[in-house]
């Protein structure tokens, strides 16, 4: 466990860094941070190509007799649910970190930039066990939150999947919010695809996956000794083996894209993050991706046919 004299620095460098990088670019708005435009109807348009469905305005499209949608409009008050995967597979890093520092710098910037407008968040922590931390305001129960995660022992023994944890996490959820899944996703989509999806039937859900270089490709270091952390089992590879290198790295290819097929079905943005990258730099490039897209689907309303007012 790391102790809260190694915290208290540590996070407060995160903070500034959070604020000093991050929050000119995406200072004052809900719309890009986060993966949806909000969950309170705005003002009718024409459905363009693309739209989602379940946005249709069908008062208005019976009497235009043209399909017409509503935006929703940015939350000005959200509650915030972080589920954090803080299991035995999180505590690696090859490169800059490991992942469980950068899965902390994950939820460290959701919720300094929007802890500042009133916005509550919680937590649900899967480690030992699936524990809870209430949504909550302010900066003093923000700071406690990334506290505890800081302070969470490195961990041996098995723990609930990531499936388990999400449809619990479903169950407690009452208003509609946001849910950042913060995570490797290295348990079988099938195991936790379907949980997601209900959980994005209800609220904004962002998939920060958290990625180490090694997971990707193998380097030639010889006899290799791997250690499945949350099993425990042990295995010796000759990484001499150009073949053996090439299948690793076809084989970790297939997963990602097979975990990054899984989100887009479940309905959540998906936000990959690398031990061995400027994760500040890959954020404000997510964030400023959403926003060009969300303004481009932000089609001014248009006048019905015969002239009358859109509602």
């Amino acid at each position: 466990m790391r102790s809260y004299l190694a915290a208290e620095p540590a996070l407060r460098r995160l903070e500034l860094v959070v604020t000093r990088r991050l929050d000119g670019l995406l200072q004052g708005e809900h719309l890009g941070l986060l993966p949806g435009p909000g969950s309170e109807p705005g003002e009718a348009r024409a459905y363009v190509a693309g739209d989602d469905v379940r946005r249709m305005d069908w008062n208005v499209t019976a009497r235009s007799a043209e399909p017409y949608v509503r935006d929703p409009i940015a939350d000005r008050e959200l509650e915030i649910w972080v589920l954090l995967d803080a299991t035995a597979s999180m505590d690696f890093g090859t490169a800059r970190m490991e992942k469980r520092d950068l899965a902390l710098a994950a939820v460290a910037s959701v919720g300094f930039l929007t802890q500042r407008l009133g916005n509550r968040i919680g937590a649900h922590l899967l480690h030992s066990s699936l524990s809870v931390v209430p949504a909550r305001t302010g900066r003093a129960h923000l700071m406690a939150l990334l506290q505890r995660v800081f302070s969470l022992p490195r961990q041996s023994s098995s723990v609930p999947g990531l499936g388990a944890a999400l449809e619990r996490l479903s169950r407690t959820l009452v208003r509609r919010g946001v849910v950042v899944v913060v995570s490797d996703f290295l348990d079988p989509p099938e195991g936790w695809e379907r949980a997601l999806r209900r959980l994005a039937v209800r609220h904004q859900v962002l998939a920060v996956e958290v990625v180490d270089p090694r997971e990707l490709t193998l380097p030639d270091v010889g006899l290799l000794t791997l250690v499945d952390p949350e099993s425990g089992r042990r295995r010796e590879v000759s990484t001499a083996s150009g073949r053996l290198r090439r299948r690793y790295a076809e084989a970790a290819a297939e997963q990602r894209e097979g975990i990054a097929s899984a989100l887009r079905g479940a309905g959540a943005s998906h936000l990959r993050l690398r031990t061995d990258r400027d994760w500040v730099r890959d954020l404000v490039q997510h964030v400023l991706r959403h926003r060009r897209l969300a303004r481009a689907a932000a089609v001014p309303a248009q006048r019905p046919p015969g002239g009358g007012e859109v509602a």
